[in-house]
């Protein structure tokens, strides 16, 4: 077989890398449960139809078919399937499928890989993991859920070894009332645009408004002057108000993004801030409410790496609807960069924290009860492969970053050495512990350290 080429959009751990990795989705588990999500899992395909319903993402889905499909076997839109590229669509299809066994409000965390076929890049690629949590209710769904999102977050991101973040918020509603308030029409086409003032800038913002969207260069000049303000308190409304447009829907909204900004107060720190940035919409057309997106310190040309909102129409079997709030933190987009820049690491590439020294093929059966006996208290361990000299197995465990070396000593004893530090002591398989910083691999860098 020749050396295989690898496949760009589709990353794959090294074993620390993967340790790191693991630890992260441990913490998130944690910390989601501690709020009451209860986990959920859905499967990897969806009928191309339900994928496509809201936002522009047909250019990004990717298709499943047997590779020796039948002729006549049918193909048409309606049959066929697609990876989904997001939880929150599946999630609200498994919502309605189940509607009947759940209890509402409904809280549900979910951490699986996705699929978007964009071109691979820094911060985008074609597989990966993401983790949600959503809380959604039957036929009406309180405004707090959209505070306790944020909140929930904040616990998250103060858990997790990443460079300071800060969450940003903003509301579908006060855009929505902002933008009827200048007369626009087609306000789902200038929020599209405008969402995009990052990647093509305010001259091309502008231009795109009046030119495709048919906006007047008043209008296009009144959509820049909202998406530019940015807080972190109440006096967001002051500047709001100061542009003079009014509309019912801008004040509800302008009151729901201040009720987030309070509610989120006591939970800041040197490594979670929340602020307004009322030039965020989120691209997808079945946000309703609040919409989060968050910029990690150092790596904002990544965009955000967690997003989110509330949407109220998104499950419905045209009798019931169940409006819901979510935010999605993009693991692997997070993650990578750190990676690839030596910012994150683990202390060891094993989770063996001991090895057993082998004094003689013959002696095996007896190294692994001591192996047995360790791992029973909870403690990762391995059998040496060969029964080689005791320097070579010692060896064998640093290139592996096992720090301690089990030595049998049949009648005598046991002896246990750190071969860190070279200190060889007695031990007995049934009481001895590692020290708890070496009972398993630990996050290290730079982004850990500032944890």
């Amino acid at each position: 077989m020749s050396q295989p080429s690898p496949i760009s959009g589709f990353p794959e751990w090294l074993p620390a890398e993967r340790i790191v990795e693991q630890q992260v989705l441990d913490a998130l588990r944690e910390v989601f449960e501690l709020h009451g999500f209860a986990s959920i899992q859905t499967r990897a395909v969806e009928p191309l139809d339900q994928l496509l319903r809201k936002g522009e993402t047909s250019k990004e889905v990717y298709t499943l078919r047997r590779l020796q499909a039948e002729p006549d076997e049918p193909d048409d839109e309606s049959s066929a399937l697609g990876l989904h590229f997001d939880l929150t669509v599946p999630f609200a299809r498994y919502v309605l499928e189940n509607s009947g066994k759940l209890k509402f409000p409904f809280r549900r965390y979910q951490i699986q890989p996705v699929w978007r076929g964009e071109r691979p890049q820094e911060g985008r690629y074609r597989e990966f993991v993401q983790a949600d949590i959503d809380i959604i209710d039957k036929d009406s769904l309180s405004f707090h859920h959209e505070v306790e999102i944020a909140q929930v977050m904040a616990d998250v991101f103060a858990r997790l070894p990443l460079p300071p973040v800060r969450l940003l918020v903003n509301s579908r509603k006060l855009i929505e009332g902002y933008y009827r308030g200048l007369g626009i029409a087609d306000v789902d086409d200038a929020m599209r645009v405008v969402d995009k003032l990052d990647k093509i800038g305010a001259a091309g913002v502008e231009k795109t408004l009046v030119e495709d969207v048919g906006l007047s260069s008043e209008q296009a000049r009144g959509c820049l002057a909202l998406a530019e303000i940015a807080g972190d308190d109440a006096s967001v409304r002051d500047r709001i108000t100061a542009l003079g447009v009014t509309h019912p829907l801008l004040d509800e909204g302008v009151d729901e993004l201040v009720r987030v900004l309070e509610g989120t107060a006591g939970l800041r720190s040197d490594r979670f801030t929340v602020g307004a940035d009322l030039a965020i919409a989120r691209g997808l057309d079945y946000y309703t409410g609040t919409v989060y997106e968050t910029r990690m310190e150092g790596f904002e040309h990544l965009g955000s790496i967690c997003s989110g909102g509330r949407y109220d129409a998104l499950a419905s079997d045209g009798r019931t609807t169940y409006p819901g709030v979510g935010i999605s933190l993009g693991v692997t987009r997070a993650l990578a960069p750190l990676f690839s820049r030596g910012l994150l690491t683990a202390s060891r590439s094993t989770p063996t924290a001991v090895l057993v020294a082998l004094p003689a093929d013959e002696q095996r059966a007896a190294c692994t009860e001591v192996a047995a006996a360790l791992r029973g208290r909870g403690i990762a361990v391995e059998v040496s492969p060969t029964a080689a000299k005791y320097g070579k197995q010692i060896r064998y465990a640093e290139r592996r970053g096992i720090p301690f070396v089990w030595f049998p000593q049949g009648t005598e004893g046991h002896q246990v050495r750190d071969i860190r530090s070279g200190d060889q002591v007695d031990a007995d398989p049934a009481a001895w512990v590692p020290p708890a910083e070496d009972l398993r691999p630990t996050i290290t860098g730079p982004a850990a350290a500032s944890d």
